[in-house]
């Protein structure tokens, strides 16, 4: 009886054990469960909203009009302003319309299919081609006279454009590049004004300085020329009646000093020239921007732009404030012309 007793005893304990083991198993499977959900967190606090890491990046399109000495400064220095302040964070996409308007066109709008985030019109017919194909995309100007005139605008002295455009202005002092006309020719009676009637900041840098010479006592005669077939039969016409020609920042001459060089040259007829990469081609003189200074310009704007820093409908039209006035010791040799005192040599 004792025996079976302890028996049922021994099998009462099995039982309780059994019993014990079959309840802690729930307790181990909610522990090694638990940590789950702490990871989850961690994995979303991660890349917290705002923390800036991964760094935000930008793709940033150039639109060149034609491949000449300023413009190719003016791309030059707005690159190195971006990648400058910013670095692998920013991609620099740079395409040369090869003067075409039409090739300006298709840059664009690949630039604004791809989705950019920035633009650079470097030239009017570039900016022009950005101004009619996005109002979204930030687009800045470089090397344009004046935009209002550009972009058809009625206040042609308007500064803020209060829309996606804005950018810097390569207008340089006409007052004194007139002056600089009297300075060197003194005795010079007619002045010819060269300049592509289909580049409409070429007609009012010429509007603006026949006044400023006419002031000064001179006759002036425009020859307009509408692009490079006419340009060098029109560069004649001006040598013949002229006794100095004066071209403004156009980029139709600037991409064709050669041309304008070698009748002006063979006549006798000195050029004063609107900037310093027209005037090392054809001219003897010049009262210039730094091209590549006004692209940091507007590299240093782009930047502002992208960062967040300012809002591009916002922005005023930049300037480079220093001038220097510059002559082409070849050109001023082959013409016999001595230079005053207060020019640098072009380099």
């Amino acid at each position: 009886m004792m025996k079976k007793k302890l028996l049922c005893a021994a099998l009462a304990a099995i039982m309780l054990m059994s019993l014990a083991a079959c309840g802690e198993a729930p307790a181990e499977e909610e522990e090694s469960a638990a940590p789950a959900e702490p990871s989850e967190a961690v994995e979303e606090s991660s890349a917290p909203e705002g923390s800036g890491e991964p760094a935000e990046t930008f793709v940033v399109g150039v639109c060149q009009l034609a491949p000449h000495t300023a413009l190719d400064a003016a791309t030059q220095g707005f690159t190195d302003a971006l990648t400058d302040a910013l670095g692998d964070a920013v991609e620099v996409k740079v395409q040369n319309a090869g003067g075409e308007q039409n090739n300006c066109i298709t840059i664009i709008d690949g630039y604004v299919a791809d989705g950019v985030d920035l633009i650079l019109a470097n030239a009017t017919g570039a900016l022009q081609a950005a101004a009619s194909a996005t109002a979204d995309i930030p687009v800045l100007g470089t090397a344009v006279t004046n935009y209002a005139i550009a972009l058809g605008l009625e206040d042609t002295m308007v500064e803020v454009l209060g829309n996606n455009v804005s950018g810097t202005s390569d207008l340089s002092p006409l007052d004194q590049q007139a002056a600089m006309v009297q300075e060197l020719f003194p005795d010079a009676e007619t002045v010819g004004l060269l300049y592509c009637s289909a580049e409409p900041n070429s007609v009012y840098q010429i509007e603006v300085i026949q006044s400023e010479l006419e002031a000064l006592g001179f006759t002036c005669q425009p020859f307009a020329f509408t692009d490079v077939n006419d340009l060098a039969s029109v560069t004649q016409s001006a040598c013949d009646s002229c006794d100095v020609i004066y071209i403004p920042t156009d980029n139709t001459a600037a991409n064709n000093t050669e041309s304008i060089a070698n009748v002006v040259l063979a006549a006798g007829v000195p050029v004063i020239a609107g900037e310093s990469g027209l005037c090392s081609g054809c001219g003897v003189a010049t009262l210039s921007i730094d091209y590549y200074e006004l692209g940091q310009i507007t590299g240093e704007m782009a930047v502002q732009i992208l960062t967040g820093e300012a809002d591009v409908s916002e922005m005023a039209i930049g300037y480079d404030e220093t001038v220097t006035k510059m002559y082409n010791a070849a050109n001023c040799e082959a013409l016999g012309i001595t230079v005053p005192e207060g020019y640098e040599p072009l380099a």
